[in-house]
C-alpha cells in the first residue's frame, strides 16, 4: 500500500489551469472500481487480441523497459530532440533508471526485433549505425493503452481527454515520453511492494492481476473476502500459458500474506481476494493514472470539469 506522503508527490499541480487528478483523488472517487474493472477488461481484451505481443509488455520489467524505448523513438521525431535512438541509448536509460541490467535489456531487445514488435529504421547518416523504431502492430498496442487509462479519467470527473486526444495529430508521440519520464521516475512504479510485488515481476503478471480484478463486481469491494471469476489454477495457467507450479507458487506465497484463496477445495473452488489486496492493486492503479493525467495536461491542458461525485454504478 502506498502511505499518504507518496501519494502526495502525485498530488494536481497543473500548469494549464486545468484541475489535474490527483491519485489521492483518484482513491477517493467511489466510482473509481467500476471504471478500475472496466480498464482490467480492457487490457485483458487487448493480450486476448494478440497473447505474443501482449506477452511481451506483460511483467514490470519488460513494460518499464518498452516505455523507456518508446519514449526515446518518440524523442527522436521530436523538433527539440535530434538524438538517434540506437539499442545502446536504450541500455544506458535502462541502466540509469535500475530497470535491469545491461544484459537483460539485450535480451528484450533482441526478442522485440525477432517478433517484429521494433524495426530497424533507415538511417541517413551513418550506415554502421542501426536505428529502431516500434512497428505498426506495437503502436497500436501503446495507444490502445493510452486511451483506455484516459477513458477512465473522464470517467471520473467527466472529462474529455479522450476527445481531445483523437483531435490532436502526433499525440501519442506528444504524451507518450512524459508518460514514461514519470513513470520511470517513481520508485512506487519500478519497485512495487507487499502482494502485487508477488505478480508484476511473474511472466503475463500484469495479465494474471487484470484477470482476477476484471472478474470483480464492485458491489463486492468493500467485503473482507472478494470473489473473483478463477475457478481453477490449471485452466488459468493454461490460458496465460504460464507454468502451473510457478503460477501455483506464487499463489501460495500470496495465501501466506493473507492476500488470497478459496472458497472449499484450493485450486478447484472460487477464488477470493482479500480487501487490502484489491486496496493495493487500486491505489497503484491510481498511482499510474495520475502520472497520465499529468502528462496529459502538461500535452494538451485544456479545461475539463473538476473532479465530480459520482456515485452511480458502472
Amino acid at each position: 500500500m502506498y502511505s499518504g506522503t507518496e501519494l502526495a508527490s502525485f498530488r494536481n499541480v497543473s500548469t494549464s489551469g486545468r484541475r489535474r487528478l490527483s491519485a489521492e483523488q483518484i482513491v477517493a472517487n467511489p466510482a473509481l472500481y467500476g471504471f478500475i474493472r472496466r480498464q482490467a477488461q480492457t487490457m485483458l481484451a487487448s493480450f486476448k487480441a494478440d497473447p505474443r505481443l501482449g506477452s511481451v509488455f506483460a511483467t514490470q520489467q519488460r513494460w518499464l523497459m518498452a516505455h523507456a524505448a518508446l519514449s526515446l523513438v518518440f524523442r527522436r521525431e521530436s523538433p527539440e530532440h535530434r538524438a538517434e535512438t540506437t539499442a545502446a541509448r536504450i541500455f544506458e536509460l535502462v541502466e540509469t533508471y535500475g530497470i535491469a541490467s545491461r544484459n537483460t535489456a539485450d535480451t528484450f531487445l533482441k526478442e522485440l526485433l525477432h517478433y517484429n514488435i521494433i524495426v530497424h529504421a533507415p538511417c541517413s547518416g551513418d550506415k554502421r549505425v542501426r536505428l529502431l523504431r516500434p512497428s505498426e502492430s506495437a503502436l497500436i498496442v501503446l495507444n490502445n493503452w493510452i486511451v483506455a487509462h484516459l477513458k477512465t479519467l473522464d470517467g471520473l470527473d467527466g472529462g474529455q481527454r479522450c476527445v481531445t486526444y483523437w483531435s490532436n495529430l502526433g499525440g501519442l508521440s506528444r504524451i507518450q515520453p512524459l508518460i514514461a519520464d514519470r513513470l520511470l521516475s517513481a520508485p512506487e512504479v519500478r519497485q512495487p511492494e507487499q502482494t502485487f510485488s508477488l505478480f508484476t515481476w511473474l511472466n503475463n503478471g500484469g495479465v494474471v492481476m487484470d484477470w482476477l480484478f476484471g472478474g470483480i463486481d464492485p458491489a463486492d469491494a468493500t467485503a473482507d473476502r472478494i470473489p473473483t471469476g478463477v475457478l481453477s489454477i490449471s485452466d488459468f495457467a493454461d490460458f496465460l500459458k504460464l507454468s502451473r507450479t510457478h503460477l501455483d507458487r506464487k499463489f501460495r506465497e500470496a495465501e501466506r500474506l493473507g492476500s488470497l484463496g478459496w472458497r472449499g477445495r484450493r485450486g478447484r473452488s472460487m477464488m477470493w481476494i482479500s480487501k487490502d489486496f484489491l486496496e493495493e492493486y487500486v491505489t497503484a492503479q491510481a498511482v499510474k493514472l495520475a502520472i497520465v493525467d499529468a502528462a496529459y495536461d502538461n500535452c494538451f491542458g485544456s479545461p475539463v470539469p473538476g473532479m465530480a461525485e459520482r456515485s452511480s454504478r458502472v
